[in-house]
């Protein structure tokens, strides 16, 4: 009588398919070799395909994990506006949710935040409802989440339909930067794609990362902007300086034109009455 193996405890992989309840009864009863189940099992495969969902299509309806998300999300585009990096023939997506067909599945994931160099332009007054790269434009080069307390699903690697956030962003996407921000501690943690897989990249010195496919830095900054207060991701350009918000911005040039009318009152000069 041929041996058979010793089972240890098995594990099978979560990137594998074609088990089925056979296979698994097989496993309880011992009646199969470690080999036989081995040959049994074969490596998933995803057939991804791009296709516009209907306008009638009805999109997860999840409220908004926190006041400050919003906040956070408005704050990233500010810059991005004002150094042009937003057209329109770009995309800032925030809770937009961003669509792929797998092996025939609708997948939809709304991350909190996105970016995408090239679309197709709408028509005004038209709106998006959600986002389907390759009939609507490209890949998004960077996908952002923020933790909350409810977090759940952010570092999600589940390889099978529904699919976590990471698993997707990473494999079905295949975004080149996927960046997790927790905004209570001002954690910040971002990965590249590399080779297929996600690896973290390290801060540099000033402890920003540098998002080669929009030529900036990305950052943890402690401040106050509308009414919050507390850490807030913020962009520095190739030379490390910070890039300002409109909001800053203008605060800056009011306070040019106050020390400008300052020096003309002490030459002598009334501002109020120069044309």
């Amino acid at each position: 009588m041929q041996e058979r193996e010793t089972f240890p405890k098995i594990n099978i992989k979560p990137n594998y398919r074609g088990y089925n309840i056979d296979i698994l009864s097989a496993i309880e009863s011992r009646a199969m070799t470690v080999a036989q189940i081995k040959s049994r099992v074969t490596p998933m495969t995803y057939q991804v395909t791009w296709e516009k969902l209907p306008e009638d299509y009805p999109l997860p309806d999840e409220p908004v994990e926190s006041t400050s998300h919003p906040l956070l999300a408005a704050a990233l585009r500010d810059n991005l506006e004002f150094i042009g990096l937003l057209t329109t023939k770009s995309l800032v997506g925030s809770n937009l949710g961003i669509c792929a067909t797998v092996n025939g599945q609708t997948i939809v994931k709304a991350p909190d935040w996105f970016y995408v160099p090239k679309v197709f332009p709408l028509d005004p007054p038209q709106a998006r409802r959600s986002y389907t790269p390759g009939v609507e434009g490209e890949i998004p080069v960077i996908v952002m989440e923020f933790l909350s307390a409810t977090d759940g699903g952010e570092y999600s690697s589940r390889p099978i339909y529904p699919y976590g956030k990471l698993w997707f962003y990473e494999r079905i996407l295949q975004v080149p930067i996927y960046v997790i921000f927790e905004p209570e501690r001002g954690n910040l943690e971002v990965r590249q794609l590399r080779s297929g897989s996600y690896q973290i990249l390290d801060a540099n010195t000033e402890e920003r990362y540098w998002i080669e496919s929009i030529n900036l830095y990305l950052g943890v900054w402690y401040g106050t902007k509308a009414d919050r207060t507390g850490y807030w991701l913020r962009w520095w350009d190739a030379n490390g300086n910070l890039l300002l918000w409109g909001g800053e911005l203008l605060e800056q040039e009011r306070q040019r034109v106050e020390k400008l009318e300052s020096y003309l009152r002490s030459q002598g000069i009334h501002p109020e009455q120069i044309l």
